[in-house]
């Protein structure tokens, strides 16, 4: 409007105005009047029915005028909200509270309440409501003409990139398009400063080669190239993107786009960002009455990843005519206001009189200013200064510890003791030694290591040790986790960070600290000395750290090895205090860890708190990883980092390094003293057994005495100085009967007490010892050294290698399923990763051979009896057999949540089969493939669903699997794309969609020569043959000739049924698929599949039978359909099982007596 039309009420309102004098002129006569003008005034806004009647009202008619003009300001919804939103207004609940009084309670002087005005309330409910009125007001005006249509065009120097595909410019369209693009020229173009246009199909049409200014006569030129679009091709978004970011100048970009793209969501943003990186470009996307799912996904992924927004346009329905990303940001404004005017509605339920009754919660506005930290319990003295302590050794991990105090150091390994003599359980001189031993001092020495064993791990144990376990090393960098995820934990992390500076810290040369989230903190730019004052600014800067971002690994370790380290430099310790599995995959991360602690003396120790998943108060991690997941990621990355695992939560230590060492060393030493203690018994019960009786020598000792014969001989007693047969046999190494038992026959210990006579060489009862010691090697692996006794000729043994024991009991399996999918068919999936892999068939975990359930018969009153502990077990039936359930209620807990995630993970794999193209064509498995397309007269109705799911596979799985592969199109005849195999480039899969795209449906269907065409194609792997019915020729020859032809080459033949109800012609597919090893895929009940999935991932799996998956018929769906109604009956059955244990926990214990 003309400004001087808008201070007419000024003009009117001023006294001196209207008591002016105009002044005269000579020239002109009295009362006469100067010659009418007329007069236009310009920029007039339409009439809305708003008049003035009287000069009073003009005040009013301007207060509604500013209301319009607020909410028709130029600018982008977040641009305008940082003036008009509730929080710059002032009209949070926040600042109603701080118009609150704060009283004290007459009954009760210690309890607050707060006292709120009816006035007050009024009052802000009145501005609250004005607010509302504000904000329908611009959205309205967001979906007026051209902004409804394409949305609120920013920016001076515009670049517009227009859609002109057949799919978009084609008939009944055109027209519709053309008349939108011209509105948006009159408009909103008009008023920038200069403008580019540029449209594409399978090739691009630019208007002008640079910007132009918009004047006249470019506008006119603009609205001429408007008018004289046509449809031309595909839609190669990526060939005008490439152009359009060589122009320069430009400052914003608008792209219109009303089909599906020829190029992936995911191409199209990674290229956008390389070439706008370091540029500010924002990009606006439109999706004009577009209703592709794929289109609308590229247009929001090019908003987000330029800063730019988004805006949804379409003709087909009226209550949803467009949304934009302008829209949703009011939206979410007006939820808030909405949201406090309930707020309001029960602040006036609760008014008695003129003040508000109760207030539950007792706030004040300092109250809320405060940080949630502040309202953690803090342990005693939290915030005073350190009280360091002083050490008087240098700590060692467990591993250096045990080289000076384990059982191999101390010389308490059991084959250190049992030397080649074997000592009498009887005190007694032993001339070798030279002194009287006991058989006893072995078990007192292995005693007194293992209580010191377990001192150092009760002191392991205890203080900041616990949380960091033993910290070694002389220069030390600490990183720790202070992400969003701990934020109710930052008090248990200040805390643990107190007492390692306190109690591990004094001792060291240098140190420093970095804390990181999304970004990363540290304490000093370099390591610094330690001494107590820098101890002390340590922890005061520690307790200024606030919880925030997520859990940026990368950064963190980048950050702390760039200016903390140094190559010359002694060994550095970096230690790693996390709640969770970083933001980066672990793959990177545990390779740049092994690359820079490799090439320096530096390690890596990673402690590992665990926190409860439900104290994250509704924060979804950006990586989620269950406890077990995190462990195990972790474990890897400290062994990547050469150092050690440290896992603790709240209770104590879950799993330390250095205490599995030592837990390891005792059980060792238990396992030592257990044998000792059975070779002094077994020595003591035959020395008893000589002293009574002569003869039986022996019997009680069959496991470590054994005697040449069944009777002993007595042997003649050799020459002085002469070998004896046995001795000239051992020494002559070349005779086929020397073995180790003979060579144990013809030793003698270095003992001047003990005489050995001579011993005759028996080769038949050395042959049958040799066959015996063969035979018992096939089936349990024993290992035994031998010896003589000081009793004649009689021989000792020791076992160094006890046969394993089978333990019949099954255990319940840790399950581990990686999430990334493998790209594979079900049936080699299903051979890692299937329950009978996995181990959790409940059948076999129930039906081992202590769970039998059997009836005896009693002879005396002629019945079959259950035994007198049956009724101890409650008994189910397993395929047909009763069974005792021996299973105890927490292994059956363990069972269902291993169940449970197993079967959200074949779900999830269920899911990617039957999304994107692997939804029609399956998996592309193969790197050379061939792909065969049915276009007969009957594809004519799907023919364009059809390409745009071809479009699709192209770009998702050859071009991103980095396949080499053809295209074949068959009808009446068959015709190729190209000649060869070609690899999947940018160009090759444009070009293979543009050839694609111009194919037309006719004819019948020669399968038989495309595949014959298909088999011309020497290093083809795998070719994918989709058709919608049966051949023309014969099936029977169909097969017949393609055995022929791929006799020798093994080439996979994968067939897809498309749309075919025939049940011959699937048949057909099936034999053609098995008789090469291929697969069948079919495409029958894909949503439905994907709605049972959904519904059993989101609601749980309660009901075995609800819902249920569809009958598939391909064979990967098939299989992977079976497998999940395996485990959906699995799952059933545990449930029923720990509800059986539960029932019998509640009744007493009754046990049926046999008589």
């Amino acid at each position: 409007m003309n400004p001087h039309v808008d201070n007419m009420a000024d003009i009117l309102a001023n006294e001196q105005f209207l008591q002016s004098e105009w002044p005269l002129s000579d020239n002109i006569p009295w009362r006469q009047r100067k010659p009418w003008q007329d007069i236009a005034i310009i920029n007039l806004e339409p009439d809305d029915g708003l008049l003035v009647t009287h000069v009073n009202q003009t005040s009013g008619l301007l207060r509604t005028k500013g209301k319009q003009s607020l909410a028709n300001e130029n600018q982008t919804s977040e641009e305008w909200l940082t003036n008009h939103s509730l929080d710059h207004q002032n009209l949070t609940l926040q600042h109603l509270l701080t118009l609150c009084k704060i009283i004290m309670k007459k009954d009760e002087k210690d309890v607050k309440q707060l006292q709120l005005g009816l006035d007050v309330i009024d009052e802000f409910e009145s501005k609250l409501q004005q607010m509302t009125d504000l904000y329908h007001q611009r959205m309205e005006w967001l979906m007026e003409r051209s902004r409804k249509m394409f949305g609120l065009v920013k920016g001076s120097r515009v670049g517009v990139l227009i859609d002109s595909s057949d799919a978009n410019c084609g008939l009944g369209r055109l027209q519709d398009f053309q008349a939108a693009l011209l509105c948006l020229l009159d408009e909103q173009l008009c008023f920038r400063k200069q403008f580019y246009f540029l449209s594409f199909g399978s090739d691009i049409s630019e208007l002008w080669e640079t910007p132009r200014d918009v004047n006249i006569r470019t506008l006119d030129e603009a609205r001429q190239w408007v008018q004289d679009l046509r449809p031309s091709g595909s839609c190669n978004l990526l060939k005008a993107m490439k152009k359009i970011v060589k122009v320069r100048k430009l400052n914003s970009l608008l792209i219109i786009l009303g089909s599906c793209p020829d190029q992936t969501a995911e191409i199209l943003s990674d290229y956008m960002q390389q070439c706008i990186l370091g540029r500010h470009l924002p990009i606006q996307t439109v999706a004009y009455d577009c209703s592709i799912h794929m289109t609308h996904v590229t247009l929001r992924s090019l908003a987000e990843a330029s800063g730019g927004r988004y805006h949804l346009y379409s003709t087909g329905c009226q209550t949803q005519g467009c949304w934009s990303s302008d829209l949703e940001v009011l939206m979410k404004e007006l939820q808030q206001a909405s949201d406090i005017l309930e707020k309001i509605q029960e602040i006036r339920q609760g008014l008695l009189g003129d003040t508000l009754h109760e207030v539950a919660e007792q706030i004040t506005t300092e109250v809320a200013k405060i940080p949630p930290a502040r309202f953690l319990p803090q342990p005693p003295n939290h915030d005073g200064p350190l009280c360091i302590e002083t050490s008087s050794f240098l700590p060692k991990t467990s591993s250096d510890w045990l080289k000076q105090h384990g059982l191999k150091a101390k010389k308490l390994s059991l084959y250190q003791v049992l030397a080649p003599n074997a000592f009498s359980p009887l005190e007694e001189f032993v001339p070798i030694l030279r002194k009287t031993v006991s058989s006893t001092l072995h078990g007192k020495r292995l005693g007194r290591a293992m209580s010191q064993f377990e001192r150092r791990i009760d002191w392991l144990s205890t203080s900041s040790r616990k949380i960091w376990g033993n910290v070694c090393e002389r220069r030390v960098i600490i990183l720790v986790d202070i992400s969003i995820y701990n934020s109710l934990h930052i008090i248990h992390i200040q805390h643990s960070l107190r007492l390692l500076l306190e109690q591990q810290m004094i001792n060291k040369e240098c140190f420093n600290l970095f804390v990181f989230g999304s970004d990363v903190k540290q304490y000093q730019p370099q390591m610094v000395p330690v001494t107590p004052e820098n101890l002390q600014a340590a922890w005061r800067w520690v307790l200024t750290l606030e919880c925030k971002g997520s859990r940026n690994f990368m950064s963190a370790l980048k950050t702390a090895t760039e200016n903390n380290l140094n190559e010359q430099e002694d060994l550095c310790g970096m230690y790693l205090l996390a709640s969770g599995i970083p933001d980066q995959e672990m793959d990177r991360v545990c390779s740049y860890v092994a690359e820079i602690c490799g090439g320096r003396d530096l390690q890596l120790h990673v402690c590992l708190f665990s926190i409860d998943d439900n104290d994250l108060s509704g924060i979804v991690p950006a990586r989620y990883a269950t406890p077990g997941e995190t462990a195990c990621a972790l474990q890897g990355l400290a062994r990547s980092g050469r150092g050690r695992f440290h896992w603790f939560q709240e209770t104590g230590i879950i799993e330390s390094d250095d205490i599995h060492l030592l837990l390891a060393e005792i059980e060792k030493a238990a396992n030592y003293s257990q044998k000792c203690a059975m070779l002094v018994e077994s020595l003591m019960k035959r020395s008893m057994k000589q002293s009574q009786t002569s003869t039986d020598v022996g019997d009680g000792l069959k496991m470590l005495v054994k005697r040449e014969n069944r009777y002993p001989q007595k042997l003649l007693t050799p020459k002085p100085m002469a070998l004896s047969p046995a001795r000239k046999q051992a020494s002559g190494g070349s005779s086929e009967e020397s073995s180790s038992a003979v060579r144990a026959l013809t030793w003698h210990p270095h003992s001047a007490k003990v005489a050995i006579p001579p011993a005759h060489l028996n080769k038949k009862w050395i042959h049958s010892s040799v066959e015996n010691h063969t035979k018992t090697n096939k089936t349990a692996k024993v290992s035994k050294s031998m010896f003589y006794t000081e009793d004649g000729n009689k021989i000792g043994a020791v076992y160094q290698k006890y046969p394993k024991m089978k333990n019949m009991r099954k255990t319940i399996p840790f399950v581990y399923l990686p999430k990334e999918e493998e790209i594979c068919s079900t049936s080699a999936w299903l051979k890692k990763f299937s329950i009978k892999k996995l181990g959790l068939d409940l059948h076999k975990l129930v039906s081992s051979l202590d769970c039998v359930h059997t009836k005896q018969l009693v002879r005396s009153i002629r019945k079959r009896v259950s035994a007198k502990y049956c009724a101890a077990f409650p008994s189910v039936e397993i395929n047909g057999v009763m069974k005792h359930l021996h299973l105890q209620l927490h292994e059956l807990e363990e069972y269902i949540e291993q169940m449970q995630q197993t079967l959200s993970r074949f779900l999830q794999r269920l899911q990617w089969l039957l999304s994107g193209s692997r939804c029609l064509f399956g998996t592309i498995l193969e790197k050379r493939v061939c792909i065969l397309l049915d276009i007969s007269g009957s594809t004519s109705p799907y023919l364009p669903a059809l390409k745009n799911e071809l479009t699709s596979l192209i770009w998702e799985q050859l071009r991103k699997g980095s396949h080499s592969f053809n295209l074949l199109c068959f009808a009446e005849r068959v015709t190729t794309w190209r000649e060869s195999l070609v690899e999947a480039t940018d160009e090759t899969c444009h070009d293979a969609v543009q050839w694609a795209s111009g194919t037309i449906a006719h004819g019948n269907t020669c399968t038989l020569e495309a595949l014959q065409r298909a088999f011309q194609f020497s290093d083809v792997q795998g070719i994918y043959l989709l058709t919608d019915g049966k051949p023309d020729s014969s099936c029977s020859l169909i097969l017949k000739e393609t055995q022929q032809m791929n006799e020798g080459r093994g080439v996979k033949i994968h067939t897809i049924s498309f749309n075919c109800t025939d049940s011959t012609a699937n048949e057909f597919l099936k034999k053609l698929a098995a008789q090469t090893g291929g697969r069948f895929h079919r495409c029958h009940g894909a949503v439905d599949g994907q709605l049972a999935a959904h519904k059993m991932l989101a609601g749980g799996f309660a009901d075995e039978d609800n819902p249920n998956l569809p009958a598939f018929e391909g064979d990967d769906l098939k299989k992977l359909s079976r497998e999940i109604n395996k485990a959906r009956r699995f799952l059933t059955q545990a449930k029923s099982f720990r509800h059986l244990l539960l029932e019998k926990q509640k009744k007493p214990d009754r046990t049926e007596n046999g008589t």
